[in-house]
Order: C-alpha cells, then structure tokens, then sequence
C-alpha cells in the first residue's frame, strides 16, 4: 500500500520485541506510521515527538505499567485526545472496567488475530482516518 501523507500515527508500547515486531507486520500493512517504545518512560518522550492518533500499550511492563501510562496520558490536556488501547493478555473478569477506568478507550487481546487485528485496531480512529477498503 502506497506511502500517504495523512497516515495513521500508531505509537506501540511494549517491552516484548516479537510483540512489536509482529504489530508492525500486521498494521504496517495498512500504510499506518508505527513507532514503538520499550516501556512506559520511553513511551512519554515518544508521544511528544511523534504524535500519535493511537497507542496500543502493554498492561503489564517494567517499571510504570499501562494503565498508569494511561492515566498520565488522559490527564494532560495536550494528549487526552489520543486513542489509548490496553493492548493485554489479561482480560480477565473486571480487567476491562480497570482498563476503562484507568481512560482506555479499548482493547485488544493477546495474541493477536492477524485477520482481524487492524480492522479491529483502526476502527477506533473513526472512519476519516480508516484506510480505504476497511469498513467499520
């Protein structure tokens, strides 16, 4: 798919290569910009720079975990409008409303459906950023 100007910016948080890795291959694809971030403290320095539309982050990771990445994020007017999406294996009973309460706007198992995973992941950034082909 051709480079386009108004590419989805994807931030991923994770301190799991292969995790990053096979999200890049999968939404890639899609002609999104992806950068990633190893943790939570990379994760802020990066939103300033690149500008995400979207973070898909890790719950559970060294240091300050997602949900708290989420929190820091919500609370600062100059990044609350960022899609947040936990981006987890644990998706337990209850797991969700911490998510939500935390201010993700979603989230995506682990592991990843590769058939589904980007429709699913850019459905969150509304039909205008949605590549053509995808519907909701």
């Amino acid at each position: 798919m051709p480079f386009r100007l108004n590419a989805p910016r994807v931030l991923v948080v994770d301190d799991n290569v292969l995790n990053i890795e096979l999200v890049k291959f999968v939404i890639g694809n899609e002609a999104c910009l992806i950068e990633s971030a190893p943790d939570a403290a990379q994760a802020m320095l990066s939103i300033q720079a690149f500008r995400p539309d979207l973070i898909l982050t890790d719950i559970q990771m060294p240091g300050m975990n997602g949900l708290e990445l989420t929190r820091r994020i919500k609370a600062d007017p100059a990044t609350r409008h960022i899609v947040v999406l936990a981006f987890t294996a644990y998706a337990m009973k209850g797991d969700e409303d911490r998510m939500r309460e935390a201010g993700c706007d979603g989230y995506v198992s682990k592991p990843i459906d590769v058939e589904t995973f980007s429709r699913e992941v850019l459905s969150y950034l509304g039909a205008e950023r949605r590549p053509a082909g995808h519907p909701p």
